[in-house]
């Protein structure tokens, strides 16, 4: 879909940032752990004039033209068996996305990191290829992820983060007024999302109880230590090349404007 985005033979794409990050390694800045204290903080982050312009144009050079940036929902763990104390994670075998971000993140709690495209992950679950799955609960409900792993464990570690984009060649195309239109909109799409996303996740939870899932929380001792103890990541990753340090500081800098 990405692909097709900047060559012109799709007009948008919406999803999380991340998945981007084989364009630009900056895409995966936004799902640093430990980064957003809730939801309303991700999203003030994300709406921030200076970050947001900064970010958006990111995909100029590869043929996307950022629109906006939304939450789609913290993080959260299926797994087949209960998770009730960070060490139960210990040895697990964890799908995640390909960016370092994840990965590195998922070796910080002891666990081992699958990276594994999202169609192959039930199959996965189901023949015991792996034991759990970090995404968010919109898509775990969504997908059905109940019916082969009734166990959902909700951290909050990291924020989802998706973003809109729309193909620059077929953007530059349009005329003026229809430009300011879909930016326009873009914008207020974008900012208006919050309520529904926030409305979405507690929807989803709550179908993923009525389906016979089991919802689970750390107690408060890991919680603290699952926020704090993987800050160092997005440091780590981003310290890698000029310009992620770059927009890791700009990031940072939106943090402190949106305590």
């Amino acid at each position: 879909m990405i692909e097709q985005t900047q060559f012109g033979s799709s007009q948008g794409y919406t999803g999380p940032a991340e998945f981007l990050s084989g364009l630009d390694a900056r895409y995966e800045l936004l799902g640093a752990p430990g980064l957003f204290k809730n939801s309303d903080q991700a999203n003030r982050v994300l709406q921030d004039p200076e970050f947001n312009a900064a970010f958006l144009a990111l995909g100029a050079d590869r043929g996307l033209k950022g629109l906006g940036l939304y939450i789609s929902g913290p993080a959260t763990f299926v797994t087949k068996k209960p998770i009730h104390r960070m060490a139960d994670m210990a040895g697990m075998k964890i799908r995640v996305t390909s960016s370092a971000m994840q990965m590195d993140q998922i070796r910080g709690i002891g666990a081992t990191p699958v990276p594994m495209a999202l169609g192959e992950v039930l199959p996965a679950l189901q023949q015991g290829a792996i034991d759990g799955v970090m995404g968010n609960a919109p898509v775990f409900a969504s997908a059905k992820y109940y019916s082969v792993a009734k166990y959902q464990t909700v951290t909050d570690q990291m924020m989802y983060c998706s973003i809109i984009v729309t193909s620059k060649s077929w953007f530059e195309k349009l005329p003026p007024d229809l430009q300011q239109v879909i930016v326009r909109d873009a914008r207020k799409v974008s900012e208006g999302i919050q309520e529904y996303a926030l409305q979405r996740i507690k929807d989803a939870e709550a179908e993923w109880v009525s389906a016979g899932g089991e919802l689970l929380r750390l107690p408060a001792d890991d919680q603290t230590t699952l926020m704090v103890s993987p800050k160092g990541v997005g440091e780590k990753i981003a310290s890698g090349q000029a310009k992620e340090s770059e927009m890791y500081q700009k990031l940072l800098g939106a943090l402190s404007r949106n305590q």
